[in-house]
């Protein structure tokens, strides 16, 4: 399913709890580990590869992370899926996270095709993820947790990457 930016950003916005940083609250990590680990498998299937799955993160809005080998994709870059523990939110980046606005700017500068992007957009959404565009994540963070809207300091705001897919 498509969303627009606005049910996007709406989504960042409901989720964000005051109270809970790493997850939210009736958190099932047993399920969302099981669904993570399904992801892996079927990209170990769609791409014929053998995916490397980061499952250890702590303090994290992040759950975990899964690598398609650049040998396995058609341009030869590695594909990076990011998955949060709020909302079954997902992330797909060309490389690495921040190598590009998103991924329609990776596609158009030739490191991520577009058939590689749908095969793992698919995936992700056949599991239940809802797939957000990094750009919208390097917003400022403007939510209700107040420690995080001074994350870094006077003049570094937060911004909505760290709030779900990076470590607190």
């Amino acid at each position: 399913m498509t969303h627009t930016d606005a049910e996007l950003i709406a989504l960042l916005h409901r989720l964000d709890d005051p109270d809970s940083a790493e997850y939210p609250p009736g958190y099932d990590n047993s399920a969302t580990r099981a669904r993570f680990d399904r992801l892996v498998s079927r990209l170990d299937s769609d791409f014929a590869t053998r995916c490397r799955a980061d499952r250890n993160v702590q303090d994290a809005g992040l759950h975990a992370r899964a690598d398609v080998p650049a040998a396995a994709t058609r341009l030869g870059v590695k594909i990076v899926v990011s998955v949060s523990n709020f909302g079954s939110m997902a992330v797909v980046a060309a490389e690495n996270p921040g190598e590009f606005l998103d991924t329609a700017e990776a596609v158009d500068e030739g490191a991520l095709h577009v058939d590689d992007l749908a095969t793992v957009e698919r995936a992700l959404t056949e599991l239940g993820y809802v797939v957000l565009p990094e750009r919208l994540l390097t917003r400022p963070y403007d939510g209700v947790r107040e420690r995080l809207a001074s994350y870094y300091g006077e003049g570094r705001p937060c911004d909505w990457w760290i709030r779900y897919f990076d470590y607190l």
